[in-house]
């Protein structure tokens, strides 16, 4: 089964047309990631006014996964080159 995910043609291109529009753009998932850590403390102070669930969960979602895609971001930076 793994064989078949290896040698898909459909999934070749996806990753090869991932890696070359990111190799253009290195440094964009480093920024949305600040960003959606910068866009999680406003939602953080409305929390403080309102502590709602819904909105300390769009909290975490968006402070949790700001630093996941930054660092994923910063991992990719070196593999795809200058």
């Amino acid at each position: 089964m793994l064989r078949r995910l290896d040698e898909s043609p459909v999934l070749n291109r996806l990753l090869q047309n991932v890696s070359t529009r990111m190799a253009k753009q290195r440094g964009l998932p480093v920024v949305i990631g600040i960003a959606m850590v910068l866009i999680s403390m406003l939602v953080a102070l409305l929390n403080v006014y309102l502590e709602s669930k819904l909105v300390s969960a769009i909290y975490f979602i968006l402070h949790d996964g700001g630093i996941v895609v930054a660092l994923i971001g910063l991992l990719m930076v070196e593999p795809l080159g200058k």
